[in-house]
């Protein structure tokens, strides 16, 4: 975003962003409908692929997730993936349709060590012709740039939930270590993957401090995933209260409404949503979405659901 964008960003205030999410249902799904389509083609959605280039055995203890070593879920931890098998990965991927390929280590940070080997797989990935985005915990300086050469054009780090639910969650990293961290990205010169869950045993006052949260930083991330929690036994989040298809829907809509020129994308949960509450989604303003059976280590709608899916829609994947 240039100094002149910058300058006219609006700054989205909480009071703003609650009476969004309070408007009558119809009328705020007509209001992100409609910025929707003065800036996406509301008949195109991204579709990316997810793989996990190192599973589990992860130092973090973030309350939904499978890869904790604090948790005893049964998944096995693994060793970094060798770069054949990823590429082999990202060209089934294309060969599907997706247009980005997303690499996820479960890290609290890369080790310099395994930096190279990072940096090749970006390089291939890229040389196929895919977008390029990676995962893998906090960054320093160095490694983010060394990833930006590489040709990395994404960068996910999510926020998860709001900075006054947060230590809820998650206390093995601060909220503030998320922040600099993609502070870090925007510096060398990659755009931004940043978005969290919902489902998680926050109120209504949190999801507004999430999505405000995001609409706020200069400039919005590139590229916004909401996640529906899938709950994994073993996991503190276990037995959270599932939010319903008209709530994600609802908050579909103010994501899009605060970010207008963001992808926003359904990412986990879309396998427990019903097509009638993703068709709502999509008509809200989600324009981007994970293909494939799975996602890191959870489940995916797969791609014959999906065809027919967007057959029915009359959308188009790009």
């Amino acid at each position: 975003m240039d100094g002149d964008a910058r300058l006219t960003q609006k700054s989205w205030t909480r009071d703003e962003v609650e009476a969004l999410l309070a408007l009558p249902f119809a009328d705020l799904i007509f209001r992100a409908a409609k910025i929707h389509r003065q800036n996406f083609n509301p008949n195109e959605v991204q579709a990316s692929r997810l793989l996990s280039i190192k599973t589990g055995g992860c130092p973090e203890d973030c309350g939904y997730c499978s890869q904790s070593a604090h948790f005893k879920t049964g998944l096995k931890a693994s060793k970094l993936m060798e770069k054949e098998a990823v590429i082999a990965e990202a060209k089934r991927a294309k060969a599907e349709g997706a247009s980005r390929f997303c690499m996820g280590a479960a890290w609290r940070s890369p080790k310099d060590k395994d930096m190279e080997a990072l940096c090749d797989m970006v390089a291939e990935v890229k040389s196929l012709g895919l977008e390029t985005c990676m995962t893998l915990g906090m960054l320093s300086e160095e490694q983010a740039s060394r990833l930006s050469e590489a040709g990395l054009d994404y960068y996910n780090h999510n926020i998860d939930t709001s900075p006054e639910y947060y230590e809820q969650v998650i206390t093995t990293r601060t909220f503030k270590d998320r922040i600099d961290t993609l502070e870090t990205v925007r510096r060398s010169g990659m755009k931004v993957c940043c978005g969290g869950i919902v489902g998680m045993g926050e109120k209504i006052e949190d999801r507004a401090g999430f999505l405000l949260a995001l609409a706020n930083m200069t400039p919005p991330p590139e590229s916004v995933p909401i996640n529906a929690l899938m709950p994994i036994k073993g996991t503190p989040l276990s037995d959270s209260q599932p939010v319903s298809g008209l709530e994600f829907a609802r908050l579909i809509a103010v994501a899009r409404i605060l970010m207008p020129k963001s992808f926003v994308r359904l990412s986990a949960g879309r396998e427990n949503m019903s097509e009638e509450t993703q068709a709502l989604c999509f008509l809200a303003g989600a324009n981007s979405i994970f293909v494939g059976d799975e996602l890191l280590t959870t489940n995916n709608p797969g791609q014959d659901k999906d065809a027919k899916l967007f057959e029915d829609l009359g959308v188009k994947l790009i």
